[in-house]
């Protein structure tokens, strides 16, 4: 779940970009124009729906969202779930659009749905073009009314969302944040988790979801935002004929009147299930996001539970009292909770950290956060909504928070006032709400004077926003065109010193630059026994170097606006750059692997290892990779178990790590790509500078690898008191990614099971049977070697497994037998071919494939060349590599689950 108020929900938008002021144009008949902020504009139709337009060229991509205000909060007795159940519903068709997920997929469309407790939305990503916008705008008016909403659609389905049900149970901290709200609120719609009863997901009458569906999925209680590379007067247009034709609902919305009342003393509560890993949770009953104590309080949040730089992590976690911690808020139009947290080793006791942890909470009030903290805190938050506001592809969907408080402006609003908040205003919140009696971990207790947490009211979205006057954005990039000859006509090649460099500048919104960065040393002789250690010394690299400790570079991260969660691959701003990639280079020679780091890192990977030894897809994966393993012990090829790695881990000394950096780490083999805002000769030189004199003192030579028969198993292990199950499979190929029949295995596969919902795998396991969330194949191609896979993983109840199994086997056969028809291969294409030109528009994809293409010798030409391959595929061509390649008898299949369940 998302924190609801507008600072911390701008931290979570993907990104977001900004045009000049709004176009002029002559609306449709009754389109009234509404407030516009740095490039979106708001209208509104007749029948009440607002739209908001944020036209922006630099992509060649389109998003189109539909944001309905309603969610788990608006649910009745016996029904939860039901909001969520009813936007599974909605991808089964109406009559004009019968079969949405395949229409998806012919377009080569990313899609989704979700749910929170105050809204609902819709959304895809697709290649701009005028047909494809049309199409997915005259589809979400349709299913806005119209959906079929059928009570065949919800007996399959049901089964469906019971498995995801299922899936979250298996999770120790998704059950416990689930017990976590239903303790802590007595009577409001929040103390219910979003995914529902499990009574209520089975039982729903297909009545009730048709008269949710009615009352809520009506133009004035939505949003339809449409982001990206759009003419907008044609598109306002297309949309005032399709939404605009939906008659302004005669019905009044109902009214919601409970109060949640004022906790009135600590509570507790122990969730008691088989596992591997011990979590302290922490609740306080907090304001709505629109409360002004709502920004402080994410201030606080930050300050108290951020990794490393927070109290509680210096506390607990380098204390090695714990092996993690966590704070975040759940929260929206309604009064929240704030959640803190932490991971206890198993075996070590957890009632001092739970004590040590309250204690740390309530005194924040007692010791305010200083300067340093806040001015952290105000440059990650603002580093973070400068990041948002340069990509509208996932707008829509992180923009539908601010929608369901009342006014997506609160954004810009939240964004606007980061500087205005003080230390003061922190602590004084941290007062009102982190006490006592609004906890929930302890028991309840008699007493004379309780503590308690009066929450107030809060203002409405148009009081906050009044006085709110909107800025101008001056951020401008390039219509950039991303086919294949254009980047290679754009992208300078260069060798310096060991590595081979790919440099291509443009013209980025935000002038941001994306560098991916890949390093080889070392060969078989060199590297046995030592895979281990060298991922160890690869995690340990950024804890700490000769001039920074670990808070130190976390901060110089966030001052140089570095994002991307890896030193290797990472992005940055034109400005930045240069300091970035001294940085890198300075991380890489001159980690110092600090003694207390050391022990954190070899604590939480052992706790990570113990918490996966009873989860059935852990347990099935490590089984097959064990299963096809043929590497000697030692190999860095070989497969470790997870005893094998805790005994590695546990006996490894920090001479050990420091050791391997010294004697393998340098630049002397290697591929570096930049590509975004930067400029060309100045990358150079800086490149040279930095990396190009650093050599590693280990030779270097590719690991060549191979695959070895097995003979075909079929097992089940035993994961007890796990709700959910797993499936995988597994064959080897000999296949090479220049192959002739390459490109027909790589479509056969997406028609099988690799075209997300729409696939021949989820149309059995999932819209036919119901038997499963979630569902795929893959196939596997050696770009240097001749060792290819065929794989397939799936997600079911225990008790559902044997028929998860039978159906995946029945449905392989039917393809081998039957093949698949020439609409599929029509419909596999459009769909693969449009991904990929949606992949090339993003910087970062781009220049991880130049790294990969250098390294294999070869060019975007050979992406070129593959695209004409995959375009000139006939039906009988993709069906006979299919049958050429897949065997099913050699087929192996393991399955995880409980086996009392499954009996």
């Amino acid at each position: 779940m998302n924190p609801r108020h507008p600072l911390l929900a701008a931290l979570l938008l993907s990104s977001l970009h900004f045009l000049p002021p709004a176009f002029a144009q002559t609306l449709p008949p009754g389109v009234v124009k509404g407030p516009s902020v740095e490039g979106i504009t708001e209208y509104r139709l007749p029948n009440g729906l607002k739209v908001l337009l944020f036209p922006d060229a630099s992509k060649p991509t389109v998003t189109v969202n539909v944001t309905y205000l309603v969610g788990s909060r608006h649910e009745n007795y016996g029904e939860t779930g039901m909001a969520h159940l009813l936007e599974h519903l909605m991808f089964k068709g109406a009559p004009k659009h019968r079969s949405i997920p395949q229409q998806f997929a012919d377009r080569g469309m990313q899609f989704n749905g979700t749910t929170s407790m105050d809204r609902t939305n819709y959304y895809e990503v697709f290649a701009a073009s005028p047909e494809n916008l049309k199409w997915a705008l005259d589809m979400e008016a349709e299913r806005m009314t119209k959906s079929f909403i059928a009570k065949k659609d919800l007996d399959s389905e049901m089964t469906v969302v019971r498995n995801e049900y299922e899936s979250g149970e298996n999770s120790p901290f998704g059950v416990l944040l689930k017990r976590a709200q239903s303790v802590a609120y007595d009577w409001h719609s929040y103390g219910r988790s979003t995914i529902g009863n499990r009574s209520d997901i089975e039982n729903v009458r297909i009545e009730n979801l048709q008269a949710f569906y009615r009352t809520w999925y009506q133009p004035d209680n939505a949003v339809l935002l449409v982001a990206g590379k759009f003419e907008p007067s044609q598109t306002l247009a297309w949309i005032s004929k399709s939404f605009g034709a939906i008659p302004k609902p005669k019905r009044k919305l109902p009214p919601f009147w409970t109060v949640e009342p004022t906790q009135d003393g600590d509570r507790s509560f122990t969730v008691r299930r088989k596992g591997d890993v011990q979590i302290v949770l922490v609740a306080y009953k907090i304001p709505s996001g629109l409360h002004p104590d709502a920004d402080p309080l994410s201030f606080m949040s930050q300050i108290v539970g951020d990794t490393p730089t927070g109290r509680l992590h210096k506390q607990l976690v380098e204390t090695g009292k714990a092996a993690q911690v966590f704070s975040f808020g759940l929260s929206g139009y309604a009064p929240g909770l704030q959640l803190f947290g932490a991971v206890v080793k198993l075996g070590q006791p957890v009632e001092p950290v739970r004590d040590e942890l309250v204690a740390a909470i309530e005194s924040f009030a007692r010791t305010p956060p200083t300067e340093e903290e806040m001015e952290r805190t105000r440059r990650n938050f603002a580093n973070g909504i400068e990041k948002a506001l340069n990509d509208p592809q996932q707008v829509g969907v992180a923009m539908s928070e601010q929608i369901a408080l009342g006014d997506w402006r609160l954004l810009f609003q939240g964004r606007d006032n980061l500087p205005n908040i003080t230390a003061k205003q922190v602590a004084l919140a941290a007062e009102r709400y982190l006490k006592r009696d609004n906890r929930t971990v302890g028991i309840f207790l008699p007493e004379d004077a309780p503590q308690r947490a009066e929450i107030g009211g809060s203002p409405t979205a148009a009081e906050i926003m009044k006085d709110y006057k909107a800025k101008e954005s001056a951020l401008t990039s390039e219509n950039f065109d991303p086919s294949q000859d254009n980047i290679m006509a754009r992208t300078e090649i260069h060798q310096i010193g060991g590595l081979k460099a790919a440099l291509l500048p443009k013209k980025t919104r935000g002038q941001t630059v994306a560098v991916d960065l890949r390093l080889h040393w070392g060969d078989l002789k060199t590297q046995y026994g030592k895979s281990l250690v060298a991922m160890v010394t690869q995690e340990m690299l950024m804890r700490g170097t000769s001039k920074y400790t670990r808070t130190q570079l976390a901060d110089e991260l966030s001052r140089l606006k570095i994002s991307g969660g890896s030193l290797y691959q990472f992005e940055t701003t034109r400005e930045h750059l240069p300091a970035a990639l001294r940085l890198q280079a300075h991380v890489l020679k001159e980690a110092s692997f600090p003694e207390a780091e050391f022990e954190q890192l070899r604590q939480q990977w052992i706790v990570a290892l113990e918490a996966d030894r009873n989860e059935p897809e852990a347990r099935a994966t490590q089984a097959m990779n064990e299963y096809f393993d043929h590497w000697p012990k030692g190999d860095p090829r070989a497969v470790m178990t997870v005893d094998e790695q805790i005994a590695g881990i546990k006996a490894m000394k920090l001479e050990d790590v420091k050791a391997y950096h010294r004697d393998f780490y340098g630049a002397s083999h290697g591929e570096i790509a930049i590509v975004g805002d930067f400029d060309k000769g100045e990358a150079a030189k800086l490149i040279e500078e930095t990396l190009g004199g650093w050599q590693s003192k280990a030779p270097y030579e590719r690991l060549p690898d191979e695959n070895v028969e097995r003979k075909a198993i079929d097992r089940f292990i035993d994961t007890p008191d796990k709700e959910n199950g797993f499936y995988v499979a597994h064959l080897n190929l000999d296949l090479n990614s220049d192959d002739p029949d390459y490109p027909a295995l790589e479509l056969a596969n997406y028609i099988f099971g690799e075209g997300g919902l729409k696939s021949r795998l989820m149309d059995r396991i999932r819209q036919k049977d119901g038997l499963s969330y979630g569902g795929a194949s893959n196939i596997q191609a050696g770009e240097i070697d001749r060792a290819g896979s065929f794989s397939i993983s799936a997600i079911a109840a225990p008790q559902n497994l044997a028929k998860l199994k039978a159906a995946i086997r029945e449905e392989l056969a039917r393809v081998l037998k039957d093949g698949f028809t020439a609409a599929e291969v029509a419909g596999a294409k459009s769909g693969l071919l449009q991904q990929r030109i949606q992949n090339r528009s993003k910087d970062n994809v781009v220049a991880g494939a130049w790294t990969n293409f250098l390294y294999l010798d070869r060019t975007f030409a050979w992406s070129k060349r593959h695209e004409e391959q995959l375009k000139a595929l006939t039906v009988e061509q993709v069906n006979a590599a299919f049958r050429k390649a897949i065997d099913p008898s050699k087929l192996s299949v393991i399955t995880a689950g409980d086996a009392s369940k499954a009996k």
